[in-house]
């Protein structure tokens, strides 16, 4: 597993004071994604809704509504 490009403008093209560290996305060699977000699995894992669940394995991460919506262009349909 490798990662193969950023969808969206790297982080200092988004305003980022260091240009090095902030929220980012990923596709991976494999077809999945990467994120580079804001731990929050503590804080929002009871806020689940029913019909959703996470593994032990996994955690909730948070992105800007910013960073999701310039990578938009870059999300392949398929």
């Amino acid at each position: 597993m490798n990662i193969e490009r950023r969808l969206g403008p790297p982080p200092a093209k988004r305003g980022s004071l260091s240009g090095e560290t902030c929220p980012d996305i990923f596709e991976l060699s494999d077809g999945r994604f990467a994120i580079i977000g804001t731990e929050a699995t503590e804080a929002l894992d009871a806020e689940l809704p029913p019909d959703a669940s996470r593994g032990e394995d996994e955690r909730i991460v948070v992105i800007s509504r910013e960073t999701l919506i310039r990578a938009k262009a870059d999300i392949p349909d398929a």
